[in-house]
């Protein structure tokens, strides 16, 4: 398999360094914006010497990314940018004729008028109106194959297929006790993403009624993680599983909660007061006149690299799926999860934890696509596919999958 990976930041070098050990993956162009980002993750990785190149791409130029994989002869585009870049890489990948695989579907819009009750634009609502183009091309879409969403999905496939006869509640939870020596402040994954997914209205799904939002931030409450982790407040954020899960499997409500802690829901509500995540440009005096930058990327270039952490970060992260319903006729409740210890991760990869364990899954993807065990057409999410193989090919990855009964 011949991939274009686009985004060399701190999944898309975890990616390189993952896909670097499996013999499905015959050479991996590596692209970003900046060469340089691209050049490291190759250098990293000189054992591999011929499997993987570097270019640099603007992941915004649509018809340049076709033509690179086109030339490049890629079989699929994997995107590990932001989500900005989700539709000129969508379209790219359609142009091309290859599949595409992407963590974060393309962004929301709130409700004009109702934004904590209705639901504007969705998650994915872009994506999911080119499925009729995806499907005549006989290529795969693949969206949302991280961690959440992702494996999330997977296991909700997995609970839907194989532990439950009838599902009342699926609940997406993920919980840390992850600390950053010398910050105060420092989100272990991307805060541009992370602003998007916790200050946007969270949707929550309910069978009877449909997709609908609340205020952010709503819903708490407290979720059990387990290997230690321990007692974590959660709370409702917007979220792709609550988009994707219920186009697949039956359940009568569907949401995703986060352990975001008082003080990080704090810090992120003074930056909504402030403006401060805001993407609308606004115009600042620089050495060489007038510069117009979006306030969200000032709070991003001023905290640090979360791919740059993983020395100082002590802990572990979980994500998992909360199912809840009936199995022969008794009530059932399970989580099935998967945890990273940031010790194992950057002794084995020299990677953080929450970016490692989100290349993961996309990794994994790929060797079954490349193995033709997941084989399909049109837009799809996780959940669509069989879960079992990748169940099953996450032991052969050496970071096997946990099931808590709660029963």
């Amino acid at each position: 398999m011949r991939v274009l990976l686009v985004g060399a930041g701190g999944v898309g070098t975890a990616i390189t360094r993952i896909a670097a050990r499996r013999d499905f993956l015959s050479h991996m162009v590596v692209a970003d914006f900046d060469l340089a980002r691209a050049e490291s993750a190759v250098d990293a990785l000189k054992q591999h010497e011929g499997r993987f190149s570097s270019l640099r791409l603007d992941a915004s130029d649509q018809a340049a990314v076709r033509r690179t994989l086109v030339e490049e002869r890629c079989d699929v585009l994997v995107n590990a940018t932001d989500p900005r870049f989700v539709m000129p890489l969508f379209g790219a990948a359609l142009a091309a004729g290859t599949h595409y695989l992407d963590m974060a579907m393309s962004l929301s819009a709130p409700h004009a008028s109702r934004p904590h009750e209705e639901c504007g634009v969705k998650l994915g609502d872009r994506q999911f109106e080119q499925t009729g183009d995806w499907e005549r091309s006989g290529r795969l879409a693949l969206v949302g194959m991280g961690v959440e969403p992702g494996l999330s999905d997977v296991f909700a496939r997995y609970a839907a297929d194989e532990l439950f006869d009838d599902i009342e509640e699926i609940g997406v939870r993920d919980g840390a006790n992850l600390t950053v020596a010398g910050y105060d402040f420092a989100p272990s994954f991307s805060i541009w993403t992370t602003i998007e997914e916790c200050l946007n209205p969270p949707v929550v799904y309910e069978k009877d009624r449909g997709w609908f939002t609340t205020a952010p931030f709503s819903e708490p409450e407290v979720f059990e993680f387990p290997a230690g982790i321990g007692p974590v407040e959660c709370v409702n954020v917007e979220h792709e599983e609550v988009l994707l899960i219920p186009r697949w499997v039956d359940a009568g409500r569907v949401t995703f909660k986060y352990g975001l802690g008082d003080d990080f829901i704090a810090k992120l509500r003074t930056l909504h007061e402030l403006g401060l995540d805001s993407t609308a440009k606004v115009t600042v005096p620089g050495a060489d006149g007038p510069v117009e930058v979006s306030p969200r990327d000032v709070v991003a270039a001023c905290l640090p690299d979360p791919a740059a952490l993983g020395d100082r970060m002590t802990g572990k992260t979980c994500a998992g799926t909360w199912v809840k319903g009936t199995k022969d006729g008794s009530a059932r409740e399970v989580y099935l999860y998967h945890v990273v210890d940031n010790e194992w991760s950057m002794r084995e990869y020299g990677t953080q934890a929450v970016v490692w364990q989100t290349a993961l899954n996309p990794v994994v993807a790929l060797e079954l696509i490349a193995k033709g065990t997941w084989s399909a057409n049109g837009v799809l999410g996780p959940e669509a596919l069989p879960p079992r193989p990748f169940l099953d090919l996450l032991g052969a990855y050496g970071s096997p999958w946990g099931m808590r009964d709660d029963s």
